[in-house]
């Protein structure tokens, strides 16, 4: 990336930041106070083509374009910097993923280098690995990340790692010293930082080696079927590295400056860093991410397709929440389900909201000026996701024309046209209702003590002016539950100095009228939703008519 001059104001208050993408970059400006800075700093993030890319892949390039951009302004944009996406796909096929199509054909290439299987899905593409990078690709373009695409495929036989490959070669018992300790008896006598691609099968094979010669940099094995002694050359591509070996090997071929990684990682950085220091090279900086987890706890993975894709969120919600939801705390596991999507949705407007209210140095905390590389959007969304999901259930609304009319009847003037963000939301709550919401609700009818207050609600509602703000609807619901013992919470109070009302309430509210647990603050979405759509809704639930629906 192109440096480009940034405020020295936000420079320096970048420099005591909290915010992770700038305690991130510290550790790179502190890396180069002795050396002085390079002419470009490399930033790197890896994927393994073994299955389709999923939202941990895209979290990471996410994350790190974060640390780049606080990198870049931190250093006022003095130095270049550089974004490479390696895929590597060179990694012999272990097993077949579960989430493909055609996996007897799959099974029939197993071992083979990822870009020599051939593309399950479709002839499209010369391999399953192509597929996938292509994918890949696909997704960060459409995020308009600016990043480089590596194939280890192309890498390696290209010869860019050649002169590392022969420094690896001279350096083998020193790597052997430190890979060894850490393998279990059996592993230890098949070990070798090198994977030779069988010239016949194309398999890439875990052998130990039998002689080398650096000087001619070759390798000499026998080959596990026959016998036979094989001698092959460590660069050209013949051979692949082990992955801790070969993620050393990369950092020192290719210079990378910051590399993070999952925290199930944490002793193969380890590891990975003293082969690399081996190689002559310095280590890249970088911290360990927590997992993402399933609905059942389960670490996602590319084989078994557990978790969301980026499609699948990108069904739902728009892409800035996805990123919002990549900044949140990093360093916590966090379970990566479709439930999570409504609150990810709402949480990132509401920092967008926040940021107008805020001085210099709390914007630079704001997790939007992170996502939107210091330029967030202007004005926050005028229907939270949530609301617009309860304003689906109550209206029963199956298309973007019914929402719009509760919308532009309280929001005077506001059409599709004028907010086209609010309209894309308006999509996705509907296919979010339709897919997650609706299946799950579960009305119940209203014991007595909840006819009573609803009776009384629907009193209160009416002495309102149709025009009602949602303030004002917000305490004529509480006043309808102060006198009520059971909604009275004797931790808040009230404005008489008596208890407050409960949650208990407007759960009660929100599973009698609505179906669901819980939803949005219930004045405001009777403002949008409307005081005698409302009441209808009230009446309907008194008469029994939603439980004798269900």
């Amino acid at each position: 990336m192109t440096p480009q001059a940034v405020p020295s104001q936000i420079a320096e208050l970048a420099t005591s930041s909290n915010a992770w993408p700038f305690e991130e970059a510290r550790k790179l400006v502190k890396r180069f106070e002795a050396g002085g800075m390079p002419e470009t700093v490399l930033f790197e993030t890896g994927y393994g083509p073994s299955g389709l890319p999923h939202i941990g892949t895209f979290g990471e390039v996410q994350r790190t374009t974060m640390v780049r951009h606080a990198f870049e302004v931190m250093t006022q944009g003095a130095v270049a910097t550089k974004l490479i996406c390696f895929s590597d796909d060179m990694d012999g096929l272990r097993k077949v993923p579960t989430n493909v199509p055609n996996r007897e054909m799959m099974e029939t290439h197993l071992g083979k280098p990822l870009s020599r299987v051939p593309d399950p899905f479709s002839n499209e593409y010369p391999s399953f690995a192509a597929h996938n990078n292509a994918r890949l690709r696909a997704f960060l373009d459409a995020f308009g990340f600016d990043y480089e695409f590596a194939s280890a495929t192309e890498v390696y036989t290209s010869g860019r790692f050649d002169e590392t490959l022969l420094k690896m070669l001279a350096v083998y018992d020193e790597v052997m010293e430190i890979i060894l300790p850490t393998l279990g008896p059996e592993r230890r006598g098949t070990y070798s930082p090198f994977l030779p691609i069988h010239p016949k099968t194309g398999i890439v094979l875990q052998v130990p080696m039998v002689d080398r010669d650096p000087e001619r940099g070759m390798i000499a094995y026998l080959d596990p079927e026959t016998g036979e002694r094989i001698e092959t050359a460590v660069t050209g591509g013949a051979v692949k590295c082990q992955w801790k070996a070969d993620w050393a090997m990369r950092w020192a071929a290719l210079g990378v400056d910051y590399e993070m990684a999952g925290k199930d990682l944490i002793e193969s950085v380890n590891l990975s860093s003293k082969i690399c220091r081996a190689l002559g090279a310095r280590p890249p900086e970088g911290f360990n991410y927590e997992l993402f987890l399933d609905d059942n706890g389960e670490k996602i993975s590319k084989s078994k397709g557990n978790g969301l894709t980026i499609d699948e969120w990108l069904t739902y919600a728009s892409p800035e929440s996805l990123a919002f939801f990549m900044f949140n705390k990093p360093k916590a596991a966090k379970k990566l389900h479709f439930d999570v999507i409504p609150k990810a949705v709402d949480d990132y407007y509401q920092f967008v909201s926040a940021y107008q209210r805020q001085d210099e140095k709390q914007q630079l905390q704001n997790p939007v000026w992170h996502i939107h590389s210091g330029e967030p959007p202007a004005e926050a969304i005028k229907v939270p996701f949530a609301m617009l999901l309860n304003l689906v259930s109550a209206s029963n609304a199956s298309n973007a024309e019914t929402l719009w009319g509760f919308i532009s009847r309280y929001y005077e003037g506001v059409t599709p046209a004028s907010d086209p963000r609010l309209d894309h939301l308006v999509g996705y709550a509907i296919r979010y209702y339709d897919d997650f919401v609706k299946p799950a609700k579960r009305f119940r009818a209203p014991d007595e003590v909840e006819r009573r207050a609803l009776v009384t609600l629907d009193g209160k509602l009416a002495e309102l002016p149709r025009d009602a703000d949602a303030a004002t609807i917000q305490d004529a619901l509480l006043d309808v539950a102060r006198p009520i013992p059971r909604y009275q919470d004797e931790k808040k109070k009230g404005p008489d100095g008596g208890p407050g009302v409960s949650g208990e309430w407007f759960q009660a509210l929100y599973e009698v009228l609505l179906g669901q647990e819980k939803g949005p603050r219930f004045g405001s979405f009777v403002a949008l939703y409307g005081i005698d759509e409302t009441r209808a809704m009230i009446a309907d639930a008194l008469a029994g008519r939603f439980t004798a629906e269900a």
